[in-house]
């Protein structure tokens, strides 16, 4: 076993220098974090909508959900055309109030920038061999992905998109990802929450990820069916461990594998030292 590698790891990709972000506020609330580079294109180029306080930089916008959302993505469109943006997806995420309502929404290449926190689902697909090993199913990303192509990545992972439940998304991303079922999806399991912070050439990354675990019968295979899968495979624990020291894994991915190998007991006792790294971003 690998234990002391993957807590290396998991160390260095959960680690966030404060110093280097200014807090970003939206009425007067702390939700998003900027870079330096960021800082500066918004107080020179979009003036009317940002400002420095004592606090931070905070965003001038008034108005409702959907005025605030309006005037962001104008903004956005804006950015896209100076080339500050890449992976424009036409799909926006939803930024939440610190109370966890809904605030404004935003095409998701926006997020990163802004330092916003985003939600997304993950689905461990694991089964047991004829001879009782546990395996679990993993995904390779397609070569032509924007982000992290050929990267391996959880059977199942992606974003919730404004308007969705958690529910919602777990079950289209199972589908287009792995043509798995809703009623099969629906069995899954509830398996962690955690919080995927780090810097990131965009900006900073800031993500809850809401992990599922679902056991398959091993006969059943998964079946990419929106092409952002090159393939899937299904492997012990032990590769699933080795792919996370050897930075196979896109890094979210790998957070989730690691904490489901600890919470199926693969380091013994020692596992809580994987899921206590895990949650020093959401302290």
């Amino acid at each position: 076993m690998q234990l002391d590698e993957v807590l290396l790891y998991l160390a260095a990709v959960t680690q966030v220098d404060t110093t280097r972000f200014t807090p970003l506020l939206f009425a007067g609330e702390a939700l998003g974090s900027v870079n330096a580079e960021w800082k500066q294109r918004l107080l020179t180029h979009e003036p009317n909508l940002f400002a420095l306080t004592a606090d931070g930089l905070s965003c001038r916008i008034d108005g409702d959900y959907a005025e605030i959302s309006s005037t962001l993505n104008q903004a956005a469109q804006r950015w896209r055309q100076a080339e500050w943006l890449n992976g424009w997806r036409d799909e926006n995420f939803l930024a939440r109030h610190q109370d966890g309502s809904a605030f404004f929404e935003l095409e998701r290449a926006a997020f990163r920038p802004l330092g916003l926190t985003s939600h997304a689902v993950h689905l461990n697909g694991l089964t047991r061999t004829a001879a009782g090993e546990v395996c679990m199913w993993l995904g390779r990303r397609s070569p032509f992905k924007a982000v992290d192509p050929n990267r391996m990545d959880n059977m199942v992972g992606g974003g919730v998109a404004a308007g969705e439940s958690i529910a919602l998304a777990r079950a289209r991303e199972s589908w287009e990802e792995a043509g798995l079922p809703p009623e099969l999806v629906q069995q899954a399991e509830e398996g962690a929450l955690i919080l995927a912070k780090r810097p990131v050439a965009r900006g900073l990354h800031c993500e809850w990820l809401h992990v599922y675990d679902l056991w398959l019968d091993p006969l059943l295979e998964p079946h990419n069916q929106d092409g952002e899968v090159a393939e899937h495979v299904c492997v012990p624990l032990a590769t699933v461990e080795s792919l996370i020291v050897q930075q196979r894994f896109m890094i979210d991915a790998a957070l989730v594998a690691a904490d489901c190998l600890a919470r199926l007991g693969y380091w013994g006792p020692d596992g809580f030292q994987v899921r206590a790294v895990l949650a020093q971003n959401a302290l």
